[in-house]
This record gives C-alpha cells, structure tokens and sequence, in this order.
C-alpha cells in the first residue's frame, strides 16, 4: 500500500483518520508543528498496528512543508492520498469591520499558500502512481461566509475554489480532489462529527470518488 500524510494532524481527526487508513494498510505520515506531540501519537497508533511516523512543519511556511512531505515520501513510500486539515487559530477569527489587510495574512497563507504548497509537492508522485486523492477538510465558513469570521471565511472560500479548480482538473489524471465541511466543532460522541465517523466519511470520499463537497452536518449545527 502506499502514505497519507495528513496535514494538520492532532489527536482528534488527524489520529481517527490515521486509524481508519491505517486500518486499510496505508502507512501514515502524520504532519504538524510540534514534534512531542507528532512522536507520543505515532508511537499510540503503532502499538494499534498501524505504522505511523511524524513530520514537522509549519503550514505556513512552505520550505518546512514541502521538506517534511518530501521526508514522508522517503521514509514510508509515495503519497497517494493527501489530506489538508490544519485548524485555524482563533485570530484569524476576527468581525469582519475588524480586520484589516494585515490581519488576513496569516488566514491567506495558512488555507491557500499551505494547500497549493502541499498539494504541487505530492502531485508529482501521485501522477507517477497513476491514482491519487485530495481530501480538505473546512469548517463551515468555507460554504456559509461568517461576519464574525472574517479570516476563515475569506480564506476558506478561496481554498474550496482552489480545491474545485483541482477537482475538475485532475480528475482526468486518475486523481480525485474533495472537500468535507464541518459545520461547528468536531464533537467526540456525535453522531455525524464524531471523529470516527468523520474518518468514515473521508475515506468514503477516498474509495467513492464523485462529487466535490460534502457537509458533514447540516449547516446551522
């Protein structure tokens, strides 16, 4: 079997989804900033079975992104399934009347400069393998645009136009591009944004490959 690296990955989705993929065979690059934290889940998902390595980088910062995916691909095999999951800070979530040029910097570069970063970086090897998928994962500014919001909501709007670009483009490489958009917060417990079930939903879009976005709740949940 071949990697997902998943970008973005914590102890919450990142590790159901590093599970449920894990289950299927594929090794995990699991990618974030803090490298205790990358080793103690690496380390929980290999006494599971599945076997798991860590990768930092800053997301926005795109030189520690790109070498942390090119170590992953060295290190567990070609990335054939890429998932984009970072979680926004709270800053980014400022009113609208609130935020100026400056204050979207951060917004821009983490859900558009990191995205178009990782995904021009495991391209290559995904056309290689014939076969790949994209999988973003938002939260519900990137369909509903919130003016309490403003950081994620411009963000997130230009990273699912960035996605729907990469859908309608690559499919013709054999490489599928989705999004999943995660109304509220992820809730352990919960019916439909329960991790697990989220981790079921991601690797339904993987194996389905149709469609673009899906809602993983209804949008004013």
């Amino acid at each position: 079997m071949t990697t997902i690296a998943i970008v973005g990955a914590g102890p919450g989705l990142g590790a159901a989804v590093a599970r449920r993929f894990g289950r299927e065979g594929h090794d995990v690059a699991l990618v974030a900033r803090d490298r205790a934290r990358l080793d103690a889940l690496a380390a929980e998902l290999a006494g599971e079975g599945v076997r798991a390595r860590g990768f930092t980088a800053d997301v926005r910062d795109p030189k520690t992104l790109a070498v942390a995916l090119d170590a992953a691909a060295s290190a567990l095999g070609p990335v054939e399934v890429l998932q984009y999951s970072p979680l926004p800070p709270p800053d980014f979530m400022r009113p609208v009347l609130e935020t100026g040029p400056e204050d979207l910097l951060g917004p821009v570069e983490f859900s558009v400069y990191g995205p178009v970063t990782a995904v021009r970086h495991v391209l290559p090897g995904m056309r290689a393998l014939g076969r790949g998928t994209v999988l973003f994962v938002n939260g519900g500014t990137a369909a509903v645009p919130q003016p309490d919001r403003a950081g994620t909501s411009i963000a997130f709007a230009a990273e699912s136009a960035y996605g729907r670009l990469l859908h309608d483009t690559l499919a013709a490489d054999g490489i599928h591009v989705a999004q999943l958009v995660v109304p509220g917060a992820i809730i352990p417990g919960h019916p439909r944004k329960d991790p697990a079930v989220l981790a079921d939903t991601l690797w339904n879009l993987h194996r389905e490959r149709h469609g673009f976005r899906r809602y993983a709740d209804d949008l004013g949940a």
